[in-house]
């Protein structure tokens, strides 16, 4: 099961819309008026109705059949050298923080309960072996696997399944998405024997939105206590994990060590075979992306993201590459876009304006930053969500650059006058706005849309912080704009968290924006309870356009592929990546926090000396430059 969406601050790295630039995500994360009155309830909105004993006629699904997607080539061993660009505030999956970029680490170390298949897009066992739906329509039955085994060694039951809803329910993790996501959206897990378990959900959706939205995650019993104090108890704490590797060394500020478990009990499972190959994946803190890149270029990193134009074209280049000694990659994806670009505080007195909101989004020439700092490498993104097939509405276009409609918007505000410096003013009230963003490769294109701005009459003052400070503050609703990306996820698009109300006017929430709409949230309502594609389709359109007609959200760029340099030691299956792909060296199990596409490539040891030695002796290899466009649509 998902939760809350994952975060990219900054709209990362310089403008592109990658999660990983550092290879292993920089910032992952979770609506004006008064407070909401649509708190969800301390308990189940209605009893459980799962039955006492396991139904006699369930259809038990499992998938072993679909096209394996790894090299028998593929080899163990090796560090993996990754970066990040700040230290994490905490080690937890859940409350305060923990929603930050190191969420890519903590929640992907963990494998679900059923994941989704890259190419065939089709259900495939993971922490269970097979899965079953109630003929209720609303309830999911999962058989755990035999072998699966905490790091520590304790087997994984349903006993731990049951502790997570208790868990999850507690006011003392201070999570209200997951408060209500177990509370709200899931009724009851309930045990039948040490490795079944039932999953009552409030309402039915088409099965494989239930097994996304539905299935619950995993919690060691052995290891947790709810306590008042759950989240001081366990900020630095490492607890077991389920997936090939566990966080094995931390060194405050300066990096987090990974271990590969020798004896994982996946190993050899058909999808699992000939992953997550290095034995130690080390991720160091570098405040700064060319000062990483400096690093890769070094051979002290063994990847490194290029989506970013000034990466590929300008420093993706030289005798190192000519050479053969760093390999080039550019692979076409067909996953779900970002929702990325400016997130405006409906709680801030300015922006509670509808039209100065408008007059915003009329003066941001993001087709000039495409044209040039991005040099038309991008896309602009026109909508929220987009990537979801028949949800994606493609009749909505985001607003352009245009000086005549945003003054008109702004004059409709009372922003009429132009003062010396050429902002507009209203009374003494200079038409001036703060952007907070969280990294530094960022700024360029924030800078041309600066300039271009105040044509417009309209001032932004650029906040540069720290990635995990920017995101922080975003997070506490203390910001005025916030240009970030959150990354794309799942089969259908998800409203609640973003739109609904109960989310609003306080922190920790997804809901950065503060929409409190009733409307919305009566749409919000029924498509979560919708069980009909066909209406859950319409409703996303209808919630799409009021989130257009909000100018809440100032859509900025998409990617429809990955770009990555890396060490010829660095090796990849063939095909090198799947449609799902998010990262091609993305060392653990999701792409999109739902498909299982990564950890595909392995550290070929002995070629790396090969190739240190072929470097300092200056014996060139082929030079190799690849892009695949077998995905493209």
């Amino acid at each position: 099961m998902r939760g809350p969406l994952r975060a990219v601050v900054a709209v990362l790295i310089a403008l592109d819309l990658s999660a990983c630039d550092n290879g292993i995500g920089e910032s992952t994360a979770n609506g004006a008026a008064s407070a909401p009155e649509r708190e969800p309830p301390a308990e189940p909105i209605r009893p459980s109705s799962l039955p006492a004993d396991l139904p006699s006629n369930l259809t038990w699904q499992t998938n072993d059949t679909d096209p394996v997607f790894t090299s028998q080539n593929a080899k163990r061993g090796g560090i993996l050298r990754l970066w990040m660009e700040s230290f994490p505030l905490t080690l937890r999956r859940i409350g305060p923080d923990a929603n930050g970029g190191f969420a890519a680490v903590t929640r992907y170390i963990q494998m679900p309960l059923v994941v989704f298949h890259p190419i065939t897009r089709r259900p495939m066992p993971a922490l269970a072996d097979k899965w079953a739906f109630g003929d209720d329509g609303r309830s999911i039955y999962f058989h755990i696997d035999a072998a699966a085994r905490w790091s520590d060694g304790v087997r994984v039951t349903a006993d731990d399944f049951v502790f997570t809803l208790d868990l999850m329910r507690s006011k003392e993790i201070v999570e209200p998405w997951y408060n209500n996501q177990y509370t709200h959206e899931i009724i009851d897990i309930k045990k039948y024997d040490d490795l079944t378990i039932g999953v009552e959900a409030v309402s039915g959706k088409p099965p494989d939105e239930m097994l996304e939205n539905y299935q619950p995650s995993v919690y060691a019993k052995h290891f947790f206590t709810i306590s008042k104090n759950f989240n001081r108890d366990y900020n630095w704490k490492i607890e077991p994990s389920t997936g090939a590797y566990r966080i094995s060394e931390v060194r405050k500020g300066k990096y987090v060590e990974l271990a590969r478990l020798n004896d994982w009990w996946a190993n050899d499972h058909r999808y699992y075979k000939n992953r997550f190959n290095p034995d130690v994946i080390h991720i160091k803190v570098i405040r700064d992306v060319n000062t990483a890149l400096r690093y890769f270029l070094r051979g002290e990193l063994d990847s490194f993201f290029a989506v970013r134009p000034p990466i590929w074209w300008d420093k993706a280049k030289g005798k190192d590459f000519d050479d053969g000694y760093i390999d080039r990659y550019w692979f076409y994806t067909q996953g779900v876009q970002s929702p990325a670009g400016m997130f405006l505080n409906l709680d801030d007195p300015l922006l509670a304006n509808r039209d100065v909101r408008l007059g915003i989004a009329y003066s941001m020439n993001l087709d000039k930053v495409i044209i040039t700092v991005l040099r038309g490498d991008y896309d602009r993104l026109q909508t929220f969500n987009d990537g979801f097939g028949d949800y994606d509405d493609t009749s909505i276009r985001a607003r352009p650059f245009d000086i005549d409609k945003a003054d008109a918007h702004f004059a409709a505000a009372g922003f009429a006058t132009r003062g010396d410096d050429g902002i507009l003013t209203r009374g003494n009230e200079r038409l001036s706005v703060h952007v907070v963003y969280g990294n530094d490769a960022s700024t360029e294109g924030l800078v041309v849309l600066k300039e271009e701005a105040q044509k417009a009459g309209l001032e932004l003052v650029l906040e540069l912080k720290d990635g995990a400070a920017s995101f922080k503050q975003v997070q506490e609703k203390k910001y005025q704009i916030g240009w970030l990306a959150w990354a794309g996820q799942g089969l259908a698009p998800t409203y609640w968290e973003f739109w609904d109300s109960v989310n609003a006017h306080k922190p920790q929430t997804n809901n950065i924006v503060n929409m409190d709409d009733p409307e919305m949230d009566r749409l919000i309502d029924r498509y979560q309870a919708s069980t009909s594609k066909v209406e859950r389709v319409e409703l996303a359109h209808e919630m799409e356009e009021k989130i257009f007609d909000s100018g809440a959200f100032i859509p900025s760029f998409k990617v429809p592929y990955t770009r990555e340099i890396a060490w010829h030691w660095m090796k990849l299956p063939d095909p090198i990546g799947t449609p799902q792909t998010e990262a091609l060296f993305f060392p653990l199990e999701l792409a999109n926090g739902l498909f299982s596409a990564g950890g595909v490539f392995w550290i070929d040891v002995a070629d790396k000396q090969a190739t240190r030695d072929a470097r300092a002796r200056g014996e060139p290899y082929p030079p190799v430059s690849i892009k695949d466009d077998r995905y493209r649509e």
